[in-house]
Order: structure tokens, then sequence, then C-alpha cells
């Protein structure tokens, strides 16, 4: 715990401007984020008496070691610099709303030649439009349905399009008369696009001419005695009214607002938003946070405009925000909106009206969100404490192991040998730790072998990010072992960058290879965990138990998942460990040993399935993948493209005689590949155009 007297920086050195602060542990992560309309007046808020800080604020102050702040001109800066931090450094003591689910929205692919109607989550592309978020799929799917009859738009993938284009034959739903078919043409790209813009204004809530459309048409269709025609006009009404009536009006004046409310207690607060568009809710979505700083509503109700809306432009920020509290102060938020939205937003708290009903409504439904929250976070907090208290127990340990690691190895019948680290904290995993290993050391099936090189570069990783923020020094000290200075070295000496197990120890194709650099941003295996669990039995454990003395990490314990018994396997120990299979304690072992398993399988699958589609033709200098495709499909095959002359290869369109040449040459000196089996009659297979590998491989065992 350090002192903030410490760190406090000299009188006069913190500017009486606007600004964005950071505040960073001793390990230069940083750990919060805050804006000021003065520096100098919020920062020396945090360095005053301890006893009089808010709790949640003493142990911001008490873990942080350094405290530095940037400049800006204005608020509105100071709050979009303080949500893009908030974003890249993830602080853990600011407040962080996270949805526990990916909302649906309904979106039209505007930006394609044939607007598509489709369901999509996750980010907003350029030339789609959307409307929601909703609650559920099936909601959306419920409500194309019933418009497709009226706007007939395409729904369909790419694939189904182009397939439909090929065999000039639409799919069942141009058959049945909910879709146009323009993949064969029975409307021109411009009646398509009309078709998808009218179903995006019937979506945005200009229903009223839509339906004295439909309304006329039928009537005309009735006076000519058409009463075929009048009966489907009148069933396209009824189903426009029935995709209205999802959404019911709830604010007669057809506004476009977005309503926030919020309820919360001491330790939590759960937020709940209503999108209302037209007058008429298209949307509902809602989070719920921890409360790790000392807020007040206002600061709740502004963390969440930025959630909303920081990764949104124009039309997609409301005219008007209503919410329960305003921000202090609101003016530069206010401003922020309308910079986002390009015209002016309105941020105002509902006093009377249908808008302070809705507005209560929303509440409600805040207010059961954080109850439903609470039921299933105290049955899970209890059963993940008691889970943890139960591992520390077992394996007789000072601490539970807030953070858990755990390591398999993966491979086919001892090729594409593969390792994964998964990491649990608090009993939940972190998969944006999770990292991806390639055995390098040596070659063949050898499991021990593999844990004892995987464990051991992990944690030379470790020392040599210890090394880098001087938390270890090349000298032994006092406190500090030989053994352990030897494996500060040995990590981080010359011999370590000539190493390439050591210098290249992780899958470069993983994006999420770091943990925190020295400005705070994600870097490399930077924390420590205090349980190590890997999947087999004594030899893996005794490997990696070896691997880390040999380091001198002596503060990390061991211990080893097998899946025969499931039996738990502490270092030196001669008979296991054995939890009760009631034990929630195993229950989270399992977890963490299977999704190790699942990781490393995955990666290892991957891995073979890039190999198992190589081919010769690969490496040919020169040869795309159009030519490569021309070459197999004119003879059939990679044998008889083997057995081809050079005058043959010419023939094929596009390829000369110099290419022909080179592929020739490349056949030539590869190797051929063993022949293809059938599987379900074990019969040779002449033709090889497919690598055959990959039909026996799948016969092996994956490990």
């Amino acid at each position: 715990m350090a002192d903030p007297s410490s760190y406090r920086p000299k009188p006069g050195q913190i500017p009486d401007s606007p600004g964005v602060y950071k505040f960073r542990d001793e390990h230069g992560r940083v750990i919060y984020v805050g804006k000021a309309k003065s520096l100098r007046q919020r920062l020396a808020n945090y360095f005053q008496d301890l006893a009089g800080l808010h709790p949640r604020t003493r142990t911001m102050v008490t873990t942080a070691a350094s405290v530095e702040w940037t400049v800006v001109s204005t608020e509105v800066e100071a709050l979009q610099l303080e949500y893009s931090w908030i974003k890249e450094f993830d602080p853990r003591f600011n407040v962080k709303y996270r949805d526990d689910k990916s909302y649906p929205y309904l979106a039209v692919t505007l930006g394609e030649e044939f607007p598509r109607v489709q369901v999509m989550r996750g980010a907003k592309k350029k030339g789609v439009r959307y409307f929601g978020p909703y609650a559920h799929a099936w909601a959306i799917r419920e409500t194309v349905d019933l418009l497709l009859r009226v706007f007939p738009v395409r729904t369909c993938s790419a694939g189904v399009f182009k397939r439909s284009a090929q065999i000039g034959r639409p799919c069942l739903l141009g058959y049945i008369g909910k879709c146009s078919a323009p993949c064969v043409g029975r409307v021109s790209p411009e009646e398509h696009r009309e078709l998808a813009e009218e179903f995006c204004d019937f979506m945005a809530g200009r229903t009223g001419a839509h339906l004295r459309r439909l309304e006329r048409g039928m009537q005309e269709a009735a006076e000519e005695m058409e009463y075929e025609r009048a009966a489907r006009l009148r069933d396209d009404i009824g189903a426009l009214r029935r995709a209205m009536e999802k959404s019911a009006v709830v604010l007669a004046d057809a506004t476009d607002a977005d309503l926030i409310a919020l309820a919360e207690d001491e330790l939590e607060a759960a937020v709940q938003i209503f999108h209302v568009r037209g007058g008429r809710v298209r949307g509902q979505r809602g989070w719920v946070t921890d409360k790790v700083e000392a807020v007040t509503t206002g600061d709740l109700v502004e963390h969440a405009l930025q959630q909303l809306y920081g990764e949104e432009q124009g039309d997609a920020v409301p005219k008007e925000v209503l919410v329960p509290a305003l921000p202090e102060p609101v003016e530069p938020v206010a401003q922020w909106l309308t910079q986002r939205r390009g015209s002016q937003v309105s941020l105002r708290i509902p006093q009377r009206g249908d808008k302070k009903d809705l507005m209560a409504t929303v509440e409600r439904n805040a207010q059961q969100a954080l109850a439903l929250h609470k039921t299933r976070r105290a049955s899970d907090l209890t059963t993940r404490s008691r889970a943890l208290e139960e591992i520390a127990q077992a394996l007789d340990l000072d601490t539970v192991p807030l953070r858990i690691e755990c390591f398999d190895i993966s491979h086919l019948q001892g090729e594409d040998v593969v390792a994964s680290m998964v990491v649990f904290e608090d009993g939940l995993a972190r998969k944006s730790e999770y990292r991806r290993f390639q055995i390098k050391g040596f070659a063949g099936q050898d499991d021990v072998r593999s844990m004892h090189e995987v464990i051991g570069r992990r944690f030379r990783r470790y020392l040599q990010e210890k090394q880098k923020s001087g938390e270890w020094t090349e000298e032994p000290t006092e406190g500090v072992d030989g053994a352990a200075a030897a494996g500060v070295a040995a990590a981080t000496g010359p011999a370590a960058v000539a190493d390439p197990a050591v210098d290249s120890d992780v899958d470069s194709t993983d994006p999420t290879d770091r943990l925190t650099d020295e400005d705070g941003r994600p870097k490399r295996f930077a924390y420590p965990p205090q349980l190590v669990v890997v999947d087999g039995g004594a030899p893996q454990v005794a490997a990696a138990r070896r691997a880390m003395d040999e380091l001198g990490i002596d503060d990390v314990a061991v211990c080893g998942l097998a899946k025969r018994l499931e039996e738990v396997w502490l270092p030196g120990e001669d008979d296991p460990v054995v939890l009760p299979r009631s034990s929630e304690g195993l229950y989270l072992l399992q977890r963490v040993r299977d999704e190790a398993h699942r990781f490393a399988i995955t990666y290892q699958r991957s891995k073979r399935g890039k190999r198992l589609k190589s081919s010769p033709l690969d490496a040919v200098p020169g040869l795309g993948e159009t030519r490569r495709q021309a070459l197999l499909k004119h003879f059939g095959s990679l044998k008889k493209l083997r057995a081809a002359t050079v005058e043959e290869i010419c023939q094929v369109p596009g390829v000369g005689r110099k290419t022909a040449e080179t592929v020739a040459a490349a056949l030539a000196t590869a190797a051929p590949s063993a022949p293809a089996v059938n599987t379900a009659t074990g019969e040779i297979i002449e033709d090889d155009g497919a690598p055959p590998a990959a039909l026996s491989a799948e016969r092996g065992q994956d490990r």
C-alpha cells in the first residue's frame, strides 16, 4: 500500500486549467482516468487526509504510485480524451458499463447494389442503416416476416444470391412472394432499392403514407371488381398494422428521443435505455456496473452517455436525451452530444406529461434489472468464493488464488505440437489474456518436455518484465537467492535474445499477445498467477515445477489435474489430492482445465488445417490464386498436372512458357503426397485434386 504523499506533485506543478489525469500503480498500469475543469483543484482533493476520503477513493490513491496529467483547451476536449483513455487503458477503478449480451439490430445494407435486410450484432459498419437495438433477435425476425409481404426486399446471403443468379431460379422466398427476386431480374436494381428505402421509411416511423397508399389501392381494386388484388392489399395492410402494434406509441408527438434511467445502491448501479423513434419504442438495452469509485447519479449519467454515443455520429444521436439527473457541469456534455450529432441536442430532465410517465417506466425496468442482477450475482459470488477457498485449503495455499493460469499441450500424433494458456481471475475467464504457443525447442511427441518448455518461456517473459520495470536487478540482493538472480539474467541477458524459444515464444498471429506497457498499454506476461494448473499428472507437474525452479520462481503454486480420476497432483507428492465430486473447487479446476484444452485444440486444428490445405503450387513464385485454380481445373487434379509436359501446361489460358517451366520444375522436386483413403470403405482414391492428407488425418485422434 503506497502513501499518496510519496508521489504527490510539488506545489505549483499542477496547472489551473482543464485537463485529464491518470493514476498509475507501481507496475505502470493505468488504474484511474478522470477529467477536471481545474486540474489543480481536482487533484488536490485526492491528496488530503486519508480518513476524509471516500473508502473507494482511498483504495485507489493507496494503490496508485504516480499521477500524471494532460492539459486541454476546453472541457469538451477533456470529455473526449477521458472517454478515449478509458476505452484504451480499461482502468480498474473507473465506472465501466458492460453489456451482458450483444444486442441485435435490424440492418439494411444500403451500400450494396441490391440492399439486404438482416439481423446484425457488434460494431456498426459504413453504408448500413440500423434500427434498434432489440432485446431479442426473434422479435426482429417476426417484424421482418410481416413486412416482407409488403416490402419484398432481399434477405438472402451473398452466396445464395449468387447461386440463384447462376441457375436462373430464385429461392423459396421468391416463389412465395416475400422477395422481389432481383437475383433473376424480376426487378431492376433501381426498383429494388426503392423497395429497400420504403422499408427503411416504414421502420423509421413514417407509416401513415404507406398505409394510405395501400388503402387507396385496395379501394380502387374493389371498385374495378379485382377482388383478389383487393384481398391481397387488405392482408398487406393487416400485416403492416400488426408490425406497428409490436412497438406501441408512447409519445404522441412523434418524438425522437433516448430515455436513460438509473437504479443504484452503495455498491452497484443499473442503467436502462429506451430508444424512442417516431413516438414508438424502437429498442431497449441496459447495463450493470460496480461502483468502484465515488460517483454521483450525475456522474453515472455522464458515463452512460459516453458509453452510448462515444462511437456514434449523425442521426444515431437523437435530438433529445432525457435523463434522471444532469451531469455537473452539463454544458460540456451537451456540447459534446451536439458535436456528435451535428445539430442541437437537448439534454434535460422530464418534468411533466407523457415523457415523465415514460421515464417512470424506464426507471422500473432499471430497478428490476438491478434486483435480477443482484440475485444472480449473490449466488455467483458465493459459489466462486467458496470454490477458491476450497482450492486454497486443499492445496495448502497461503491465500486464495485470485489469478489462475492453466496450460495444456495439444498435437496430432506428434505433429503441429502447440500449447495454450488460459487465465481465470476471481473464478471467471479473462479471455483477453489467453495465450497460444508453438513448441519450438524440439520435434516430436513429448508432453512432459513440451510442458517444461512452455512454463519456462512464460515465466522468462515475466522475469523480463520485472527487469524492465526495475523490480529485479541483475545482481543478487538481500532476499533474492542466487537461483532467482540467475533466472532473471537468463531471461534478460544476451542469451535470451538469441534463444528463439524465448524471443518468439508466442504465436505472432495472436492479436492479444500483451498485458501492459510502460505507458499503461497492454504488454506481454506482466502479471504473475497465484496458481499454475497443468493438464496432466505427476510428470507434467514435476516438469512445470522444475521449469520455475530453474528460473528462481518460488512464490507461485503448481498443481496438475489428471483426466482419468480427476485427481489433483502436487509437486513432490507420491499421492494425489482427491477432492469430493461435489466440491465447487474441483468444478472450478475442471472448468479451467477444459477451457485450456478447448483453446489448445482450436489452435492445433487451425494450424493443421492450414498445413493440410497447402499445395506444391503455393511455393511457385509469381503463380497467384487465379492461375492455380485454372491449372487444377484444366487438368482435374494435382497428379495429372504433375504428369503433364511444359507444352501441355502452356495450353492453360494465362500461363506462359516461363511460368509453365517453373510449375513443372516445382512439381518435379516436390515429393508426391501419400494416396488418399476413403475413410468409410478403406479404398485408395486415385484423384488427388485435394490434399489427400486431409482425408486420412481425420482418422487420427486429437490430443
